[in-house]
């Protein structure tokens, strides 16, 4: 494959698996969408690229550059979580924290994308949104099942 279009395979899947990832948040009424995270996918994805092409350019290099941009990536984007991680009620109740993990994992994939490892980046990808699609109503069933359960002096 020719390397440009190498790097835009990579980025390009990096963006729209982000996007994807941010249409199920937007059609939430969440705080992140669409272009929040197909740019958090994207930004993690080029920063890689960054990263190894030195090892290309710079054959001598070792593989250290991409442990430190990886960990820069993974560090970086725990603040861009934090930031939808809202408490209320004087702290009793913290919303905001599925959107945060989403944010996180939308970096890893930018970053899978980046290194262009793409049997993880699909399984991945699969799983993120059987997750997403059926996680809810896991846990609407378990609560209603184990509330019934409970005796009232519990």
């Amino acid at each position: 494959m020719p390397p440009t279009l190498d790097v835009a395979l990579r980025l390009g899947s990096a963006m729209v698996i982000g996007a994807a990832i941010g249409l199920n948040r937007d059609l939430r009424g969440k705080p992140t969408g669409v272009r929040t995270l197909g740019l958090v996918g994207l930004g993690a994805a080029l920063v890689i690229l960054a990263s190894t092409d030195f090892l290309v350019v710079l054959p001598t290099a070792d593989a250290n550059p991409v442990s430190r941009a990886i960990q820069g990536v993974l560090t970086g984007i725990g603040f861009l979580g934090a930031g939808v991680i809202v408490r209320e009620g004087g702290g009793r109740k913290v919303q905001g924290l599925t959107t945060a993990a989403l944010i996180w994992l939308t970096a890893c994939m930018g970053i899978v994308c980046g290194l262009g490892a793409w049997i993880p980046a699909l399984i991945a990808f699969c799983m993120v949104f059987l997750l997403l699609l059926g996680g809810g109503a896991l846990e609407r069933w378990m609560h209603r099942r184990w509330e019934g359960k409970q005796s009232p002096s519990d």
